[in-house]
């Protein structure tokens, strides 16, 4: 891939997400999302794939929306078959360290806290990944603390370049870095990069946010758009709902900051998360829990307002809400998890960053999937050659 393509469509951005996250009309819209008549869900509801604004997706998160649930289901899960078909990509998460500089009051790796702290050698990484290829895992996804210093650019080429030869897709969840910096990790081997906002809500999001360089929350908010310039195929998207008192605002922010992605980062796939708060060492406590409804509620909506986005589910809920997310949305997913560095090999020797729900075993999740009809999928599709992308580049 050539990693020196400078802009979304071929040219600089004119406008990016901050732009146009400043011209949601969240009032209205939350309005929707707790208020909205039956005949705006039934509007919204009957509207085709591909031609629902975020107006709707607002209205079908709201509690009229909850009383067709059903319906929704259905909808999604059909319209989900339709793109994805019955399969399941399978991921696994590789922690490399949980040493870290910032301090966000809900995460178990925040530098305050006084957890038992490990950041891997090479080799350490490379046998954890070993062990993840020995249960079937093609697909990895890398994440660290935020220490720049001991997790930096250097250290992850360095990891990235050892797991390539034997890891052919590696995707990061870690410190969010410059286009330049992108480029590098992408010329290392990486071909994702995911970035929860945490919370869209600036305020909120300047108040869990303590210090460090988490703080600086339109370097992040634009972070997505300096990794697609970078080259890297597939970019996720997320925020952590439980942490903004109202999950709502999140959801909405979310569903458009993916929808602009998929506009303007039209290389890249894009693929949203849909995380909530988990037990950690911080002992963050959410003002407003998100229910299992009302998750499942989120996820039927923006496969309705996305038909073509994916939609990753970890082992953070439990395997009963899992399976029933599995049938009404879910194309990516994770099992067997460890989120400490070296969990694999040797678990509980370091500080987890949260604790998992689904406690299931790689195969025992494999196995209730083709069970329900679905096929796991442990390796994504092969890299485009540089002809089919001039094709594509052409074709706009």
């Amino acid at each position: 891939m050539n990693n020196n393509w400078n802009g979304f469509l071929g040219r600089p951005p004119a406008v990016t997400f901050a732009n146009e996250l400043g011209m949601i009309p969240f009032e209205r819209f939350l309005i929707h999302a707790s208020e909205a008549s039956s005949a705006l869900v039934d509007r919204a509801l009957t509207k085709e794939a591909g031609q629902r604004t975020l107006e709707d997706f607002a209205v079908l998160l709201s509690p009229a929306a909850g009383e067709r649930l059903e319906q929704m289901a259905q909808a999604s899960h059909e319209l989900t078959v339709a793109r994805f078909g019955r399969t399941m990509q399978m991921y696994a998460p590789l922690y490399l360290s949980n040493e870290c500089l910032s301090s966000c009051t809900y995460c178990g790796f925040a530098r305050t806290l006084p957890i038992v702290r490990r950041t891997l050698a090479v080799g350490e990484t490379l046998r954890e990944a070993r062990h993840l290829g020995a249960l079937g895992f093609r697909s990895v996804l890398l994440l660290t603390g935020e220490h720049e210093k001991e997790t930096g650019v250097e250290f992850l080429e360095r990891h990235i370049r050892v797991l390539a030869p034997e890891v052919p897709q590696i995707s990061l969840e870690v410190q969010v870095w410059s286009e330049a910096e992108y480029q590098r990790l992408a010329a290392a081997g990486a071909e994702g990069v995911t970035i929860y906002q945490e919370t869209y809500h600036p305020d909120t999001y300047g108040r869990v946010h303590e210090a460090g360089r988490k703080r600086r929350y339109l370097w992040r908010l634009l972070g997505p758009e300096r990794a697609a310039r970078a080259g890297m195929r597939r970019i996720g998207v997320g925020a952590l709902l439980g942490l903004h008192p109202d999950w709502r605002y999140d959801a909405i922010a979310t569903a458009a900051h993916a929808a602009f992605l998929q506009r303007h980062a039209w290389r890249s796939s894009v693929s949203v998360s849909i995380p909530r708060m988990r037990p950690s060492e911080s002992h963050f406590s959410p003002e407003c829990p998100v229910t299992d409804r009302e998750l499942t509620r989120y996820v039927c909506a923006l496969r309705l307002f996305l038909p073509d986005v994916g939609l990753v589910a970890s082992t953070r809920e439990p395997a009963a809400l899992r399976d029933g997310l599995f049938r009404v949305g879910i194309t990516r997913t994770s099992a067997g998890s460890h989120t400490e560095p070296g969990g694999y090999e040797e678990p509980d020797e370091a500080g987890e960053q949260f604790q998992i729900a689904d406690e299931r075993s790689v195969a025992e999740v494999a196995s209730h999937l083709r069970s329900l009809g679905y096929e796991p999928v442990w390796e994504d599709w092969a890299r485009p050659t540089e002809a089919v992308e001039r094709m594509l580049v052409e074709a706009r």
